[in-house]
């Protein structure tokens, strides 16, 4: 027998976490080679973390609700050693020697779990957190399995009045340093009090997931921001001739927002400069224009992708907008749904908003809002009439982007939308 380590894999590209939501199994648990042994959640899907062995669950190494870092240790598993598999006859050993060698592997097994558990295990989390208040870690003291030290923990340290390394050094009491002021103003969380009668409400999950996408997307994108108003009213006359033949013919709806982003993706490939990433000292302009949707459940938000958007008519993406929103209410999203995504286009407008600067979904370049078309007087052609009017909000990322590019991308989405004529196909 022998006792095998079992990981957080990665669930996706730039997924470097993933919390666990549910323990599948528990110790003494039998499993095959692929067996699903957790529910796990990360900012990107929620997906069955599989077991990489046949055999028994020895040990659990992590809490529902902990978040662990990629490439983590989460759980032990007991397998059939490789080298007791062969018949008597060809084995090459005695009784003896494989007594020996399986009581000397349940020996060094049971010595890397013992080192293990003494040697202290942080998070990127952790350590990233630790380092923002300059606190030890050696000094908080884990409330986590085998006194694994959590975020909350380095929190409930810091909010305490921990001395930090530098208080420690010197000598001075905690809270009374311009570093421990500075650390205050970086964490006003630690400050917030509930009364009675309020509803404390943890962050956790996806939640918290997002939460901290946007943190990352709003310190470190220089966030510009542009709208443009375009007449949709053609647009509107060919959705409503075709809507009823259409959702008979296929079984699904034709919605305005399937339009829009068959334009995005029109526009994408005149201008290649939006479909980017900033990569430090480079930007990467990304060949494949696979366009991210933002899909709802409940208190929950999907950015799943539209893969190969510019090669797709409007059929085809109302067909992926309909395929992948009923994944995401199912909870169905896979990893690859989540990945690859190369700009953003948000349908802000179901919600009746008319206007909206979205956060941009990190590392893209832009996201663009789509929001609610509306009914105004247009002064045309020398008199006022009723048109179908539309806001187009762009969110870009400065370094990568400036206003002449990416004005001149709204103009052709603008375009593109205002030249269409109710006879136009779908298909």
């Amino acid at each position: 027998m022998a006792i095998e380590k079992i990981n957080m894999p990665q669930l996706g590209e730039s997924v470097t976490e993933g919390t666990i939501s549910t323990w599948l199994v528990k110790p003494g648990d039998t499993v095959e080679k692929y067996d699903p042994i957790a529910e796990v959640m990360t900012d990107k899907v929620n997906a069955e973390v599989p077991s990489s062995f046949t055999g028994t669950i020895t040990e659990l190494q992590a809490d529902e609700g902990e978040t662990i870092a990629v490439g983590e240790l989460i759980c032990y598993i007991e397998t059939e050693d490789a080298s007791g598999n062969g018949s008597e006859g060809d084995s090459g050993t005695d009784e003896s020697d494989e007594q020996e060698e399986t009581a000397t592997g349940k020996a060094e097994a049971e010595s890397d779990k013992e080192t293990a558990a003494a040697k202290p295990r942080y998070s990127p989390a952790v350590l990233t957190l630790a380092s923002q208040y300059g606190i030890d870690l050696e000094d908080v003291p884990g409330s986590g399995k085998d006194g694994r030290i959590t975020r909350k923990d380095v929190e409930k340290y810091q909010a305490e009045g921990g001395a930090s390394k530098a208080q420690k050094e010197t000598k001075q009491p905690a809270g009374k340093t311009e570093a421990t002021e500075s650390r205050k103003a970086k964490a006003p969380a630690a400050e917030v009090s509930s009364d009675v009668g309020d509803k404390e409400i943890p962050v956790t999950g996806v939640r918290k997931a997002i939460a901290s996408n946007m943190v990352t997307s709003t310190t470190e994108i220089p966030h510009a921001w542009m709208m443009v108003e375009v007449d949709v009213t053609n647009l509107v006359k060919l959705r409503e001739k075709n809507k009823e033949a259409f959702k008979k013919q296929e079984g699904y709806s034709l919605t305005y927002f399937s339009f829009f982003v068959k334009a995005v993706a029109q526009a994408l490939k005149e201008y290649p400069e939006l479909n980017s990433q900033w990569a430090g000292d480079k930007i990467i302009q990304k060949k494949d224009i696979n366009l991210n949707i933002a899909v709802a459940k409940e208190n929950e938000l999907f950015v799943p992708v539209i893969k190969h958007a510019d090669e797709l008519s409007v059929k085809g993406i109302a067909r992926n907008i309909t395929d992948l929103a009923a994944k995401a209410r199912k909870g169905k999203l896979t990893t690859e749904d989540m990945q690859g995504g190369t700009f953003t286009v948000n349908n802000t407008g179901s919600f009746g908003s008319v206007q909206s600067m979205g956060v941009i979904n990190h590392p893209q370049a832009a996201i663009l809002q789509v929001e609610s078309i509306v009914k105004k007087p247009v002064y045309m052609d020398g008199m006022f009439g009723p048109r179908d009017m539309v806001n187009l909000c762009l969110s870009l990322d400065h370094r990568v982007l400036d206003g002449l590019i990416a004005g001149n991308f709204l103009q052709k989405v603008k375009e593109i939308l205002e030249n269409m004529d109710e006879n136009d196909s779908v298909y």
